[in-house]
């Protein structure tokens, strides 16, 4: 048998599942080189490429995929056998690995962290920012969080901060000063709006509700970005109207920096979802940071 070692086993197939050394790395707290110093030895020692890379992409081979097929539940079941010792502990040890939108690690994190880790000293949490649905097992994460119309089915959802949250829409004295406030969100079709778009391209409608009656409008403006602090910069500044989560906003309300519009059209929306694959182990960082956010 090649005698392929563990630790470049599991090199490998962090990279291949992340399909990049950097991505992989970033994730591992490690270099890039130091991942693909242990690939290369890897290959050698199996006498056979198991990545095509080029400057843009890194993808398995056949062979590759073989072997990330063969190697995935055995990685899984090795580290399920050592977490196992956790249950001897006082207090686990481990790295806990999310997955979350900016939203969620801006608005709902930094006060369960902070207390999580308060209570757990043995565990660490990395927190990598993606707005886009992904496999968290298949990218090496412990659990991710979104919106619940998001979710894969065959996921287990706790539910992360609160139970529900609203979309704010605002402008600046200054722009208010210059045009009249909407009455109605159809009259938005005829301001200055500031449109987010999502890193996968989308630009959502914005929605409002009022007695029944839903109103979904695609304004128009002078600003389309997917940095959120720009967005909120340039309606500050005047250049238009934003609609973003009024936990968000809420500063800026405070400070009457901005001010709120059709406060009696915004739309309250259930809260996000911390959730995990049902076919898996749990390891001991995760179950405690599941029975730490149901006891919040």
């Amino acid at each position: 048998m090649p005698d392929a070692q563990l630790s470049d086993l599991d090199a490998f197939s962090a990279v291949a599942r992340r399909r990049s050394f950097r991505a992989a790395a970033t994730l591992r707290g490690v270099s890039a080189s130091t991942l693909s110093d242990a690939v290369r030895r890897l290959e050698a020692s199996l006498g056979v490429r198991l990545l095509n890379r080029t400057t843009r992409s890194v993808t398995p081979t056949e062979a590759g995929s073989r072997l990330l097929e063969r190697l995935t539940p055995a990685l899984s079941e090795i580290n399920a056998a050592v977490d196992a010792v956790n249950a001897f502990r006082l207090s686990p040890l481990g790295t806990l690995r999310l997955n979350v939108p900016w939203t969620v690690a801006s608005l709902v994190l930094p006060p369960i962290i902070t207390g999580f880790l308060n209570a757990n000293p043995g565990i660490s949490i990395e927190v990598t920012t993606e707005e886009d649905i992904i496999d968290v097992f298949a990218a090496g994460f412990d659990a991710g969080i979104r919106y619940d119309e998001r979710l894969e089915q065959d996921m287990i959802a706790v539910p992360i901060g609160p139970r529900s949250q609203r979309f704010a829409l605002a402008a600046s004295p200054a722009y208010l000063a210059a045009r009249p406030p909407p009455q109605h969100p159809r009259e938005l079709l005829d301001h200055a709006c500031l449109r987010h778009r999502f890193p996968s391209g989308a630009m959502p409608a914005w929605e409002f509700e009022r007695d029944g009656e839903i109103v979904r409008i695609a304004p128009t403006g002078s600003l389309i970005t997917s940095a959120i602090d720009l967005e909120l910069s340039a309606a500050i500044d005047g250049l238009g109207i934003i609609y973003s989560f009024e936990a968000w906003l809420a500063p800026a309300f405070a400070s009457a920096a901005l001010q709120p519009l059709l406060q009696d059209w915004w739309q309250r929306f259930s809260g996000p979802l911390l959730y995990y694959p049902s076919r898996r182990h749990m390891p001991a960082p995760l179950r405690a940071f599941v029975d730490y956010v149901k006891s919040s």
